[in-house]
């Protein structure tokens, strides 16, 4: 579904990510796990074409879409959910969606589809998104990602910062979408156990290296920790 190749990227003159290669598979999903630093939310933004990389390739299906803009490789059925519980404050959660939904075809189903699976939103559907609880907008980024009908979603640390049951209902749907097929994901995610109960295939980042990878599994989940623990 996607593949990143030996891609070399960063800001000005500083360089944050070194010969990086990766592989997000079909219908499934791929984690990258990392400390705060490592380069992960870069590989994100080259990943969607915000950031040019300086070397490497990124493939969508096989096309090479290195030098495309992000709004077309959102056509080719890109979304991504960046860090920080994005949305539009002063919108209601509902006309948040519409918007999204409006620019799309078969978006109205699409959202009636995203707030099936994030029911909480429906209980605050004419509040204000800036009024909503970290968790609350949590779920409308997602929401509003979904409404797109994507290929392939980009999650940059979905349950950071949110509350605990939150943070289970994020998970589960994230399982669930990797589960129903259509679907792919590259997951930045923090939390070790669920990142790998998730995920078909792991990579770690440190200081924009892939250090480790492997196939998401319990048995990699003692490689990961120890991985992280340097």
């Amino acid at each position: 579904m996607l593949r990143i190749e030996s891609l070399t990227a960063g800001y000005d003159r500083s360089t944050v990510l070194h010969d990086v290669s990766l592989t997000v598979p079909a219908d499934g999903v791929a984690t990258v796990l990392g400390h705060n630093g490592a380069g992960k939310s870069t590989l994100l933004r080259a990943a969607l074409g915000l950031l040019r990389p300086r070397a490497g390739r990124v493939l969508l299906d096989g096309e090479d879409v290195t030098r495309l803009p992000a709004h077309q490789r959102i056509r080719r059925g890109m979304a991504y959910v960046p860090q920080g519980q994005q949305s539009f404050p002063r919108l209601t959660t509902l006309e948040n969606l519409r918007l999204v939904a409006d620019a799309h075809p078969g978006g109205r189903s699409a959202m009636a589809e995203a707030l099936d699976r994030f029911p909480a939103l429906r209980e605050v559907a004419d509040r204000p998104a800036g009024l909503l609880s970290g968790g609350q907008r949590q779920q409308l980024a997602i929401a509003r990602a979904l409404v797109t009908r994507p290929r392939l979603l980009l999650l940059d640390e979905p349950t950071e910062g949110i509350q605990p049951s939150v943070v289970a209902e994020i998970q589960r749907t994230i399982l669930e979408l990797a589960a129903r097929g259509g679907l792919s994901v590259l997951l930045v995610e923090q939390h070790v156990g669920f990142a790998l109960e998730a995920a078909e295939r792991y990579y770690v980042l440190e200081a924009g290296r892939v250090t480790s990878s492997g196939a998401g599994d319990e048995r990699a989940e003692r490689t990961v920790r120890e991985a992280l623990s340097v």
